[in-house]
């Protein structure tokens, strides 16, 4: 597909499709469009092959090169194109230099050894040793030598030209003679025994049967691959000598020169580092003695109640409960932690042979924006080049931007960034510099000269940064522009109205900016195709925010490349590692584990987070400790971003058992036996089971990869087809190139169609009425339902017996943004703990969702207590608030206890303390990340997740939606700002009411204390110590009150005071500062009155 080719907008429904051309025709010409029969070195005539066919030097990219250049470029130069870089193949006719790879089939001995006998077989060898290769097969093939490609069903993403899939086994390649009638030919080595085989001299200096391994006469020509295998197989077999070097009988390295790389290709790619039991032990044995300590805690607590403070006493009880069930859901997922190691060097070594075209599998990575007013378009750009720069194969990434709110600056600024990029990308990879976002390379305040030795690296960074600060000024000068919005609305450089003018009421555009062709940079090399999306939007369709959007991007991207696997980023996360999809592909692509992993999830860091970090912005005791754990049972949850998805694993497949064959009580009896039939059995039985197969639970996945086999490939008549096609349109949607791409596990696209073709199947997907009447949301993609689809999403993939993997690398693999100031941190916490609400009164609740699955227990504990922890926040406000009325009325939650009682209290602080010293010692995380994580678990506790707690009943019961979050700033109403203000600002007042009610009641006890005499102190302690625990939890909220960046709205002050002294009044009524008396007789007045 071309870039800058016009932007493509239209709508299904309406049958509109729209291509807007560029005004600008100055663009710059990829190289391969330059005139093909003139060296580019030398300038003479490229000249023709022995065939009569044009010379081409390099099978990759095809840059003109003669003979003679091709000829000394092999034997004096770098042997490599001086486009693409890739070392030149050895064509017939040339002599072999070192380095060259053994070919299969192919005797050229007049030129490669100058032999005098000539094999005239030309034809057949030449065919052989093009079936060697998997991406080079046909390319230099006569006419007449490769079959005309059947034409297929549905259309893929070419530009004129027949491209294959990456399955070699889907391939058809015959020798002359068998025409359209003849058997299939597998890409294997082949030979006809009526061709004859000239006869070559055996080297008696390479002939094994002298060394005692039989009389086996070694081709020389052998199959690279086959003879590693044979080394292989001598190396781990027989031990004694396995290869000689057959000068003087004298052998070499028993290992050989290839084994130790071929050995570890065949290692696994990655392994699990469990925690040492000097550190993990202890652990879990605090963890069995602190729940003896609280059941017998709580057997003193409910055996000993408290007869003059009854209420404050079962208040207590009943929050110190339920506190307890949080701690045991929120603890036994941590009890298998384990660590991850990668071997990229075995990746390569596996994937990416030297010489041979990348193996690697393609990877489409989706950014998500929506109003560039709140997402700055210069962050968006810096994620969008990382993401371009990618230590990563360039021919199997493509970036997908997709812009939800139709902002014609997001377009402006994106075209500007892929200009930018041809230049930003080669210095990223030429002096391999970490990150490759330049907004934050350029703000390193390290020393950047290190590990820098090419003389011109100064210079060029010194241009590059100027380069960048230019770029800058150019955003900067676009989002100036979007400032005011004209009348008529926006329009394009030739004229023509934006699209987009309509946020609400817009058609779908599609604009490819960096592809096929145009997409290469100042040093002519090929860049990774990126492409705008922005979905259509239309008034009465439920678009469903981020979930719709990232759907649409699913579809969308499997229509024009349709990659195995995808890496979701938010618009602020850029990839802080360029080898960050190389981790990922070390668990996808392991042929033992891989199969079985839904994706890889990375832990989230950010950057411009203060110091002491005193919100908890970096969740590390989340990201370091919880998701550590979770990753030893089934895998950790999706977080939202950072995340590499197994397309298949979003489709609704089931994942594969490890034996290969399903329990038979897996499904507890509920499954549908057509699940789990043999791919053997007749087609009577499997006809019939489908006939009573019913899916009595929605966790069952909706179709397995058998289903698919016996629905598509089983079809024998027009009525089973119609069935099939009808089956996958409920589920995916009516569209044929679609349904198409969901049926190839390894990805790719279908066989050949034209590109306008193509862009118009991908705006009919992005169309808004696209998912109705199918599985889109309810079991396929992203899940609708919850504002944090990401926790939704993973759930329903582990509950297909999916796992996922949890990826740390040493070098973070992502970075991004999270908010500092504290009505924006209160208002993210907000967010998803009333996901969590939704989630929990919906039927995906994980306490009766998904028993008929294959979730493991503890992955089941993890998300129930994922879901329900903003209850927390009724028992903790209630428990924030006993001190303060302790205090007040002169009771106490607890008795007055013994010397022997008060051993449960000490024993319960000590395993507590101990619980948090011993986790910190196996995770590796700081007693200053541990207790700011404390501290705000009270913080929000107290004020985003009771706020979250009821705004989900009311949402879900009710139909009443008073979530506060504004998605959008398009409004220019002044009163509308201070509202919005308002609102947030409301989360402050809990938390601050209790500091103020807590504060007076410390007051209240002091005073009381030192009115009522010396033994009046002994039971103040107790009552202190409780409500400096609260001051102490609270005072991280209290210093950004109190902050001069930050300071306290008086109405936050004036409801504080207010409601603070309400209470404090209200208990002085009921229970005032007197001496209690059990007598009841009349004191008699002092007075006469």
């Amino acid at each position: 597909m071309e870039a800058n080719a016009g932007l493509v907008a239209g709508s299904h429904k309406r049958n509109e499709l729209v291509v807007i051309r560029p005004d600008n025709e100055g663009q710059p010409k990829p190289l391969n469009h330059v005139k093909g029969h003139i060296c580019q070195i030398c300038g003479d005539d490229v000249g023709l092959t022995a065939e009569g066919e044009l010379f081409v030097a390099c099978n990759e990219c095809a840059f003109p090169v003669c003979r003679p250049c091709y000829d000394y470029e092999r034997n004096d130069g770098n042997q490599s194109c001086p486009q693409c870089k890739t070392r030149y193949k050895r064509h017939k006719g040339s002599p072999r230099v070192a380095g060259d790879e053994e070919e299969e089939g192919v005797d050229d001995l007049e030129n490669e050894f100058n032999l005098a006998d000539a094999n005239k077989q030309e034809e057949q060898h030449e065919l052989h040793g093009h079936m060697s290769y998997s991406d080079t097969y046909d390319r230099d093939l006569p006419e007449h030598m490769v079959h005309a490609p059947t034409q297929p069903q549905y259309p893929l993403l070419t530009n004129g030209q027949v491209v294959y899939s990456e399955d070699d086994e889907q391939v058809i390649v015959g020798p002359p003679g068998l025409g359209n009638g003849g058997k299939r030919v597998h890409p294997l080595p082949y030979l006809d025994s009526s061709i004859p085989v000239q006869p070559r001299p055996m080297d008696p200096a390479k002939d094994l049967a002298a060394f005692g391994y039989g009389s086996v006469a070694w081709k020389e020509r052998v199959d690279s691959w086959k003879l590693r295998q044979e080394k292989m197989q001598m190396m781990t077999t027989e031990g004694g000598p396995h290869l000689t070097g057959g000068k003087g009988g004298d052998f070499d390295d028993p290992n050989g020169p290839d084994l130790p790389m071929m050995d570890d290709a065949r290692k696994p790619l990655s392994r699990k580092v469990y925690i040492p039991s000097n550190r993990i032990s202890p652990y879990r044995i605090i963890i069995i003695i602190r729940l003896v300590i609280i059941a017998l805690f709580f057997r003193y607590r409910i055996m000993n109640p408290v007869p003059d403070a009854y209420g404050l006493w079962l208040t207590s009880v009943i929050c110190e409960i339920w506190f307890a069930i949080s701690w045991i859901l929120d603890q036994f997922p941590k009890w298998l932690p384990i660590n991850r190691e990668t071997y990229l060097e075995r990746l390569s070594l596996r994937y990416e042979k030297e010489g041979e075209v990348s193996q690697l599998a393609s990877i489409d990575v989706y950014v998500s924006t929506v109003d560039p007013a709140k997402e700055p378009p210069i962050v968006t750009a810096n994620t969008i080049l990382s993401i371009l720069s990618v230590d990563y194969p360039v021919d199997k990434v493509s970036c997908y931007l997709s812009d939800d709110g139709a902002a014609m600056l997001t377009f402006e600024c994106l075209s500007e960034t892929s200009e930018f990029a041809r230049k930003w990308v080669p210095f990223c990879k030429k002096f391999s510099i970490e990150p490759r976002a330049p907004e934050m390379y350029f703000a390193l305040k390290i020393d950047y000269l290190k590990d820098k030795v090419q003389p011109t690296f100064v210079k060029e960074r010194r241009a590059m940064k100027r380069e960048y600060e230019e770029f800058k000024v150019r955003i900067n000068a676009l989002v100036a522009k979007a400032q005011k919005v004209p009348e008529d609305g926006w329009t394009m450089q030739d004229g023509t109205p934006w699209p987009g003018n309509s946020t609400r009421d817009h058609p779908g555009m599609i604009q490819v900016f960096l592809g096929h062709s145009g997409g290469h940079d100042t040093d002519g090399n090929e860049l990774p195709r990126l492409v705008y999306v922005s979905r259509e939007k239309r008034p009465g369709f439920n678009h469903h925010k981020k979930a719709g959007a990232m759907n649409a991007l699913v579809r969308v991207s499997a229509v024009l490349t349709n990659a195995p696997y995808f890496l979701n980023l938010d618009c602020d996360h850029y990839i802080n590692n360029s080898k960050a999809m190389r981790e990922a592909m070390c668990f996808m692509m392991d042929p033992q584990l891989g199969k079985r992993v839904c994706y890889v999830q990375f832990p989230q860091r950010f950057d411009g987070i203060d110091r002491n970090d005193r919100y908890a912005n970096h969740n590390t005791v989340f990201f370091d400790i919880n998701l550590k754990g979770l990753d030893g049972i089934q895998g950790p949850m999706y977080v939202g971003t950072g995340c590499v998805f197994r397309r298949q694993a979003l489709y609704g497949y089931e994942a594969p058992y490890k034996g290969g064959k399903p329990p038979q009580s897996s499904c507890g009896g509920l499954c549908p036996s057509w699940l789990f039939a043999s791919p053997k059995s007749s087609k009577n039985s499997k006809s019939s089971t489908k006939k009573g197969a019913v899916r009595t639970d929605s966790t069952i996945p909706i179709f397995s990869l058998e289903d698919i086999e016996e629905g598509v490939e089983g079809i024998e008549d027009e009525k089973s087809s119609l069935m099939s096609v009808k089956s996958f349109e409920k589920r995916f949607g009516q569209s044929p190139v679609f349904i198409a791409s969901t049926l190839l596990e390894n990805g790719g696209v279908p066989h050949s169609a034209s590109p306008g073709a193509l862009l118009k199947e991908a705006i009919h997907v992005i169309s808004c009425g696209y998912e109705d009447k199918t599985e889109w949301g309810k079991e396929i993609g992203w899940i609708y339902g919850s504002v944090t689809e990401d926790i939704l999403t993973g759930f329903k993939m582990h509950c297909r017996g999916w796992r996922s993997i949890y990826c740390m690398p040493h070098r973070p693999a992502f970075k991004g943004s999270a908010p500092i100031n504290l009505s924006d941190r209160l208002n993210q916490v907000l967010r998803w703990a009333l996901g969590s609400v939704e989630i929990s009164l919906s039927r995906h609740c994980p306490l009766w969702y998904g028993y008929s699955g294959r979730l493991k227990f503890l992955e089941r504990v993890a998300y129930v207590n994922t879901t329900i922890y903003p209850l927390t926040s009724l028992p903790l406000v209630a428990y924030c608030t006993l001190p303060a009325v302790c205090l007040l009325t002169g009771k106490f939650i607890i008795p007055t206890i013994t010397n022997f009682a008060s051993l449960w209290f000490i024993s319960l602080f000590v395993s507590i303390f101990a619980t948090g010293i011993l986790e910190m010692r196996w995770s590796g995380v700081g007693i200053d990340e541990w207790w700011r994580n404390e501290q705000f678990w009270v913080i929000g506790g107290v004020s985003a997740h009771l706020f979250a707690l009821f705004q989900g009943i009311l949402k879900v019961c009710a139909g009443i939606d008073t979530n506060f979050t504004v998605t959008s700033k398009s409004s220019e109403d002044e009163d509308f700002g201070e509202l919005y203000t308002f609102k947030w600002t409301s989360l402050l007042i809990p938390p601050t009411t209790l500091i103020v009610i807590n504060l007076v009641g410390v007051v209240a006890g002091i005073s009381d204390a030192i009115n009522s005499g010396y033994q009046s102190w002994g039971p103040l302690f107790g009552k202190l110590f409780f409500a400096f625990w609260v001051i102490v939890h609270l005072y991280p909220f209290l210093k950004g009150l109190m902050g001069r960046q930050n300071r306290t709205p008086t109405i936050v002050i004036v409801w504080s005071i207010l409601l603070a002294s309400i209470f404090s009044l209200l208990w002085v009524h009921i229970d005032p500062f007197l001496a209690s008396s059990n007598s009841t007789t009349p004191v008699q007045c002092s007075i006469n009155c």
